[in-house]
């Protein structure tokens, strides 16, 4: 959820070539979405990419774009996943600035919430988070009474439980 807006997962699996993004991008454009998160990787044999893309906007028309993203040259198949059965993951890297005083309470939240600390200094650390996103907002929402130098965050990967493909 984005203020209020449900964000839909799409997979979308297509042949791995220069413009296909492009392309799917501006679908979403034309019809007046918003692509909140983006998602690319090369499948198994490299020739194919897996795009997983949180997208907001109107209800009512996002079956007529996931037909026309379908239908798109090079697009084998464009799926909404939002209220499938998937695991669903991301991962975050936050930088906070903390000092010696407030270190502990610091390193009490991120093993809470399975985060690792990947950098370290006096004045700084940086902690790594997986998980599913209703996590990572809660991380965020812990770690607010510190200064929040910067946030980075991949968006959503997903794969469909048991034998489907995703």
């Amino acid at each position: 959820m984005l203020n209020n807006k449900t964000i839909h997962t799409l997979s979308v699996y297509v042949s791995n070539r220069p413009g296909v993004l492009a392309r799917i991008a501006q679908t979403f454009s034309r019809r007046g979405y918003n692509i909140e998160s983006l998602v690319v990787s090369s499948a198994i044999d490299g020739h194919f990419s897996r795009m997983t893309i949180g997208v907001s906007g109107a209800e009512e028309g996002l079956g007529q774009i996931i037909k026309q993203v379908d239908k798109l040259i090079d697009v084998l198949h464009c799926t909404d996943h939002t209220f499938d059965d998937a695991v669903t993951k991301e991962m975050g890297l936050v930088k906070i600035a903390v000092g010696a005083d407030g270190r502990s309470e610091a390193l009490q939240i991120a093993e809470h919430f399975g985060c690792k600390t990947v950098d370290l200094t006096d004045e700084s650390m940086i902690l790594q988070v997986v998980g599913d996103p209703a996590k990572i907002d809660a991380l965020m929402g812990m770690i607010q009474k510190f200064k929040i130098i910067e946030i980075v965050r991949t968006g959503k990967v997903l794969m469909s439980r048991g034998a489907d493909i995703t």
